[in-house]
């Protein structure tokens, strides 16, 4: 079933929606021309389709959109339930067109600063732009994400999910509006597509929403993109998460003005009884042009925190234009394990290119990474009674 709603608004498009799922499935279409919207239920089998020219405009009142509230799903990040486009325990659902999804994120921050400063976090939730919760065969195209006023898409408990020719976009004054968190999915591409955002572009996580059942973020291809971020461009998980596995990541761009790769586990994002939990295994990034103002690698672990292991991670192809060396460092009760380095070149902004601690079976080949800059000190002699002083 095919319906192209001519009614430009959110009404309009969620009885459609409704329609065609109820039909058995199709696509909905939008037209060219600004469709105001708050929440949007997607359904199975329902494809929402934006034309060229066709713009969802998110309500810039934060109370105008529903709550997220699934049993299975009791975690609530940076404290906020509010999604545009959502979908719970749906199959076969898409996202599709060369339309615009605008959610006009400076709208819900104080942006009231000094020119180029971060606006400052409102007191009310912020909202998400997608949404999806243990939904199946998952087809994001072509679109492009404006401006989310909070995390662009969260991805949790997802399957065969594919993304392509996408394009998020946010102001990179707004804070934790990340591009992509895929957290607890399986079978994950994400491919040719553009990232711009003030916070994370990519990140994989293994949140665990109850403390007995498992978490696994597996499987995942991302390929042929550009991230650009003042904070990192890829994000492995949090100290307290569970199970993130086989991921690969090749053919990339960063421009970061923070870091390039990190898998950071610190105290502070520690949940409340835990002292670290994440397991992390065979990750590969191969064939990337790295430039950033802070670190291009870092894996690191604060002391005092035990992690079930950092193992078998592969960096392999990587040209680096950095302000800072790489770092791996694990501590006594996490050791990194397995790291290869292979054919990294490139400079860093400084006088050491790599920094180590706690690290096991570290691999390092072809590695032509300059680090030749600092502050040039003069001599300053001193009285010795060495002989060698008398010559």
């Amino acid at each position: 079933m095919e319906l192209t709603v001519t009614e430009k608004t959110g009404a309009a498009i969620q009885r459609a929606i409704d329609a065609v799922h109820a039909a058995g499935g199709g696509t909905v279409e939008l037209e060219s021309g600004v469709y105001p919207s708050a929440t949007l239920w997607l359904k199975s089998h329902v494809e929402l389709h934006l034309s060229a020219g066709a713009v969802l405009l998110g309500s810039p009142d934060w109370q105008d959109y529903g709550d997220f509230i699934h049993p299975e799903q009791p975690v609530t990040p940076e404290g906020s339930r509010k999604c545009f486009i959502a979908a719970a325990d749906a199959e076969n659902i898409a996202i599709t067109g060369s339309g615009e999804i605008n959610g006009q994120g400076p709208m819900f921050y104080d942006r009231n600063v000094p020119p180029g400063q971060t606006f400052a976090k409102p007191p009310h939730p912020r909202t998400r732009m997608v949404q999806f919760f243990n939904c199946r065969n998952v087809r994001l195209e072509g679109i492009t994400f404006l401006d989310s006023p909070g995390w662009t898409m969260w991805l949790s408990a997802c399957s065969d999910v594919f993304i392509d020719r996408i394009r998020v976009i946010g102001c990179q004054q707004m804070i934790n509006n990340d591009g992509i968190d895929i957290d607890a999915c399986r079978n994950v591409t994400v491919s040719n597509s553009f990232f711009q955002t003030g916070d994370d572009c990519l990140i994989l996580r293994a949140i665990r929403r109850k403390p007995d059942e498992p978490a696994v973020c597996e499987n995942v291809l991302v390929s042929n993109c550009v991230l650009n971020s003042p904070c990192q461009g890829i994000r492995i998980g949090c100290p307290s998460d569970d199970t993130i596995r086989h991921c690969q990541f090749n053919n990339l761009i960063f421009h970061c003005r923070g870091n390039g790769i990190l898998c950071r586990y610190p105290y502070v994002y520690l949940r409340k009884n835990c002292s670290g939990y994440i397991d992390v295994s065979d990750l590969a990034f191969r064939n990337v042009d790295l430039e950033c103002s802070q670190r291009p690698i870092v894996i690191q672990c604060d002391d005092g925190i035990s992690l079930r292991g950092v193992r078998r991670l592969i960096f392999e192809n990587i040209r680096i234009k950095a302000g800072e060396p790489i770092l791996l460092s694990g501590n006594a009760a996490s050791v990194l394990t397995d790291i290869e380095l292979n054919h990294l070149s490139g400079t860093v902004a400084g006088n050491v290119p790599m920094e180590l601690r706690y690290v096991r079976n570290l691999k390092i080949d072809r590695f032509d990474l300059t680090a030749e800059t600092g502050e040039i000190v003069p001599l300053m002699r001193k009285e010795s009674p060495s002989w060698e002083t008398k010559f």
